[in-house]
């Protein structure tokens, strides 16, 4: 298969760039795929280093810092607008880049969703396909990978629950991940871990109080452009690079994850449990699927039952959270692309649906 795959235009498809989600999607998809034989085709940052059949550049670092100036996108949230120049010329030049490149029957992937789509519009002649849906709106291709069942559900709406009319072709693979990117250990330090955008909507708040009451030190680690203190419990330690998440994933007692809205996959959470690391949840959105309440960690509903999350933890077994987490790994999640990549081409050219 040829698939061409756009990156985020604010961000670089390198390791550095572990604070975006998307971008590490990008990466991760290229070392997933290109080595099983797929000509994979990179449109990104001049930075770019990930593996890949072609890397084109499109965007570079002075496209960034006139759009941006200069700011430390580790310490504070991305800046980003899809009408700034950045974004731009990296529409302009992908759009241009691909038009040489493309053959019939070539697969175009927009991770960055609607951020990208006058790219996808100017080339409708290609099979565009949302390859990993994670976001709350602006889904606009007619094929469609969901990273959840939690966020297929909510795209389809109440109204699915009382009609007969599904679309057979949005479906659901989740995140995927690299063995090699995480140390395995049941042997534990003593604390607990927070990690991700440092603001309240991932639940950072109730990590400190619940840690508080028990007396437990915790671990803060992200994108925090608050100027906010925290108390004697917590060390916060900015954003982690990749050895730095490897062993404060590794070595943590638990990790907490109460986002406060409907999470369509919190990636970080699959990243604890390859590590050994239980997990303690909100209950809803993907936790429901990727937190098996008892086994993985704990999901919760209530301030005391965060408490008593935190104070049971000893009862998870690492190897528990790791057995369950290796379904994720890239090995395991490749041939789901493929199946379904197949069934998209069938349409086009084979049976369709009954192939």
């Amino acid at each position: 298969m040829r698939l061409h795959i756009l990156g985020v235009p604010h961000t670089v498809t390198n390791t550095d760039y572990l604070t975006c989600a998307f971008t590490q999607k990008v990466l991760k998809f290229g070392a997933m795929m290109t080595p099983r034989g797929h000509e994979v085709i990179h449109y990104g940052h001049e930075d770019s280093n990930l593996t890949c059949t072609e890397h084109v550049s499109v965007i570079g670092n002075d496209d960034l810092r006139k759009a941006y100036g200069s700011y430390d996108w580790r310490r504070e949230f991305y800046k980003y607008d899809t009408n700034d120049s950045a974004y731009k010329t990296f529409y302009w030049r992908a759009i241009r880049e691909i038009a040489k490149r493309k053959q019939p029957g070539d697969f175009l992937l927009p991770f960055w969703g609607s951020g990208v789509k006058p790219i996808c519009d100017a080339h409708a002649d290609m099979i565009v396909v949302e390859p990993g849906i994670g976001y709350a709106g602006g889904h606009f291709a007619r094929w469609k990978i969901f990273e959840s069942y939690a966020v297929l559900h909510a795209y389809m709406g109440l109204q699915a629950v009382a009609r007969s009319n599904p679309d057979w072709y949005a479906t659901v693979i989740p995140n995927y991940f690299d063995a090699k990117d995480f140390t395995y250990t049941d042997k534990k330090q003593d604390y607990f871990l927070f990690m991700g955008r440092v603001y309240e909507g991932k639940g950072v708040d109730i990590a400190i109080e619940v840690t508080q009451e028990i007396g437990a030190p915790l671990i803060i680690a992200g994108q925090s452009p608050d100027t906010r203190t925290f108390p004697k419990h917590v060390r916060f330690v900015g954003s982690a690079n990749k050895e730095q998440r490897r062993t404060l994933m590794a070595n943590a007692r638990a990790a907490f994850c109460p986002s406060l809205y409907l999470e369509p996959f919190a990636g970080v959470s699959i990243e604890m449990l390859l590590s050994g690391t239980p997990i303690i949840t909100t209950d809803w959105g993907s936790f429901a699927e990727n937190n098996i309440n008892g086994v993985t960690g704990y999901r919760c509903r209530t301030y005391r039952q965060f408490v008593d999350a935190a104070k049971n933890i000893q009862k998870i077994r690492p190897q528990d959270c790791r057995s369950f987490a290796e379904q994720f790994l890239l090995e395991n999640i490749a041939p789901r692309y493929e199946q379904y990549f197949e069934s998209v081409q069938a349409v086009y050219h084979g049976k369709g649906w009954y192939a």
